[in-house]
């Protein structure tokens, strides 16, 4: 692993722009615990998210992005402020998202979870699922039979 100021990380790189060439104020860093994005260039502003949260990952292909060897990675997290963190166009995304997947697994076993763990923490409901179109506002509980009046 190389070391970057205050932490250590195990993959490193910018989000790609014209001919999968690095020139963006974006740069992705995966550690062992967390993957964060920091963005601007005078400015500067970090997001992190802890890689034992993560419930699901997606990998988009786009054509333009697949000329030049790059990728997007889609990571759902269990967290209110980034529920859905996009990597966009990073170079060999399949290598990436083995890293990645490595990670979370090593953090899960850490934390003793397991993606159907955070999926029952989050009440059921998962990013591809849809709220119940039958929604009256009442609880199950509050249903006590039928009356007749």
């Amino acid at each position: 692993m190389a070391k970057k100021k205050d932490f250590d990380y195990i993959w490193r790189d910018r989000k790609r722009t014209f001919f999968g060439l690095p020139w963006s104020f974006t740069t992705y860093f995966l550690t062992d615990t967390k993957f964060i994005t920091r963005t601007g260039w005078l400015s500067l502003d970090e997001d992190e998210l802890d890689l034992y949260k993560v419930t699901d990952k997606k990998l988009r292909l786009p054509f333009w992005q697949r000329l030049v060897g790059c990728g997007t990675i889609m990571v759902y997290v269990r967290d209110t402020d980034t529920p859905i963190k996009e990597i966009h166009c990073v170079k060999k995304p399949r290598e990436v998202l083995k890293l990645l997947d490595e990670a979370i697994e090593k953090q899960r076993d850490r934390y003793g979870t397991r993606g159907r763990d955070l999926y029952a923490i989050q009440g059921g409901h998962h990013h591809h699922d849809h709220p119940d179109p039958v929604d009256d506002g009442y609880e199950d509980d509050d249903f006590d039979g039928p009356h007749n009046h």
